[in-house]
Order: structure tokens, then sequence, then C-alpha cells
């Protein structure tokens, strides 16, 4: 059992999740009534698109707080604009939303490799200013259902095949970074810029560039979850999503992703995703007081991310290769970037 949990995570993982899901169900059986399991996984597509561009961050030994800040920011940004321009479509919104996210996660990306300095204290200075953003943009003043453009609105509630559209966006977006990382050569040296930052530099990866990327995709799709969000519940707000990076980065870490860089995969983050909410979507069906769910489910999140991280400690990670085998291992790998496609 216990190399079962260090070399099979994602198993291990989803054997717990759906285990909880029959826990709960025992207790409350409406929980697993296909309905509520709907429910359950419609309010975790949002977290699922801002997990996919954490992971992406953690990945490279960096952090991104600035996420929810990104999100509501982006989220009020075109809230106003649909409100100021009626003629706006759907794919005006979607464009508007994934290039204004993403200008703000190049923000970052600059400051961090411009400046050199520590992501977590770029991205928590501008957690702060894009907070204060959204109070310039909106002047403190809230926009509800009756000015939310239709367009917004309806993206995450038009449904396809039986899925609510906020589904399908999920969807969509794990499986774009699920190929990002396996068939793109920029995929597989962000796994290396995480893994030896010394060693990537060495064997030629353009590291600025790739960290400019990395904060350029969390903005993006931070920017798109700012949209669905908007239009799920209909309402913009300088408060929106406030404390929301948090779950982010829990999920990411219950679902395998190292805070130390180089390790995790789309479906160990995705079954984080699910952890949460699991718990989250229990916890008001088995009719836990209010006051209680954000304290159980906080200490349920971090019981998993200290064993999560017990696990990995115990596994450890290489990162040289045998004596005999490091010449070898170094030619394999530059044939290998040298023959990928950019």
């Amino acid at each position: 059992m216990k190399n079962f949990f260090l070399h099979n995570r994602e198993a291990a993982l989803a054997v717990i999740v759906v285990a909880l899901a029959l826990l709960i169900g025992l207790r409350a059986p409406v929980f697993l009534t296909p309905g509520n399991l709907l429910d359950v996984l419609t309010d975790s597509s949002i977290l699922a698109i801002l997990v996919m561009g954490q992971m992406v961050v953690l990945l490279t030994k960096g952090i991104d707080l600035s996420v929810a800040s990104n999100l509501a920011l982006t989220g009020m940004f075109c809230a106003v604009m649909g409100k100021a321009f009626p003629t706006l479509n759907a794919v005006d919104l979607v464009a508007m939303a994934l290039i204004f996210g993403a200008l703000l996660g190049l923000i970052n990306g600059l400051l961090i490799t411009g400046f050199n300095l520590p992501p977590i204290v770029v991205t928590l200075g501008t957690m702060s200013a894009y907070r204060g953003a959204i109070f310039l943009l909106s002047k403190g003043a809230w926009i509800n259902d009756q000015d939310i453009h239709p367009a917004i609105k309806g993206l995450p509630r038009m449904v396809f095949l039986g899925l609510p559209g906020l589904v399908w966006f999920a969807i969509v977006t794990l499986l774009l970074c699920w190929w990002f990382f396996r068939y793109r050569r920029a995929g597989r040296e962000m796994y290396a810029i995480g893994g030896n930052l010394s060693a990537a530099a060495y064997i030629g990866i353009p590291i600025k560039r790739r960290l400019l990327q990395v904060y350029t995709m969390s903005g993006a799709l931070a920017g798109l979850a700012g949209l669905l969000w908007v239009g799920r519940y209909s309402i913009a707000f300088t408060e929106l999503a406030a404390g929301f990076e948090m779950t982010v980065i829990a999920s990411c870490v219950i679902g395998g992703v190292s805070t130390a860089g180089g390790i995790g995969n789309v479906m160990g983050a995705l079954l984080g995703v699910l952890f949460t909410g699991v718990i989250n979507g229990a916890l008001p069906v088995i009719h836990i007081s209010p006051f209680w769910q954000q304290a159980i489910s906080g200490f349920v999140i971090l019981v998993a991310v200290i064993v999560n991280a017990r696990s990995e400690r115990r596994a450890g990670k290489q990162i040289l290769p045998p004596k005999g085998a490091a010449a070898a291992s170094s030619n394999n790998h530059r044939a290998q970037l040298q023959g990928s496609k950019s």
C-alpha cells in the first residue's frame, strides 16, 4: 500500500475522491444524484481553469498570488465594456478577456525577469495593485445582473450535449494544457526549468522567454475565468473572488503539483480540483453550519496538503543521473530538444 501511494499518486487520489463522495452519499443520498453531481462539476470548472494556469507557474518553481485579483479585474473590465458597447458578441468578449488577462500576467513576468525579483513578492504586490485598479475602473460601484451583457451571461450557461458551457470551457482548457505539456517543446522546457534551473540554462533553454510565457498563460486563463465568473453569477465588484488564490494553490498541491518545481501533471491537478469541489459541495448538503464550512474545508485541505508533501519528500526527486549515464543522458536530452518543434 505504501508503494501504491508513492508511485501511483493520481490513482490513489482518484480512489480517495470516489470514496469521499460515496461516504458523503451515505450520509446524504441527494449528494450522489446526477443533478447535484453536475452542480459540483460546474462549480469546479472555474477552479479547474485557474488551476491549469497556476500549475504552469508552479512547474517553474514560481507562484502567482495575483490570479484572483486578475480574475476580478478582468471580469470588471469585461462587464464595463459590455455595458458600454452592447453590440459586442461572445467571441469579442472571450478574446478581450484572454488578451486583458494575458497583459496583466505579462506585467508579472516582466517584473520578475526584468528585475530578477522573487515571484511571491511581485505577485503579492500586483495582487493588491489589481484590486485597487478594480476600484478605480468601477469607481467603487457594483455592476449587477441587469447591467451585465447578455453574451457574458450566456457563455457559462449555454448547454451542449447535456453539459453547461462552463464545463466545456474547463474541458477544452484541460485538453489544451495536456497537449501543450506532452507535445510542445516549450512545455517540456518548463518542467526542466523547475527541475534544475542551472542545468536548463546550461543546455540552452531560454529561461526568461519561458518565464514570460508562463506568467502570460497564467494571466490569460485567469482573465478567461474572470469573464466566466461574472457571467455565471451575474455580478462584478471590487472584492470578487477575494482569497480564491489560496484555494487554487491548495488544489494544485493536493493534485501533486510540487511547489518546489518540476513535478505535476494535468490529471493530478484535475483530481485536486475534484477533491476540493467534493468537499465544498458536500458541506452544505450535509447541513454543516455556514460558520463552520470554511473552517472545515480549510482543515481538510490542509491535511491533504501535508500528506501530499510528506509523500513527495519520501519519494524524493533525482536531479542528476547516475555517474555512468550522465553523458548519455545529457546528449539524449539535447537531441530531443533540438529535434522537437518550437
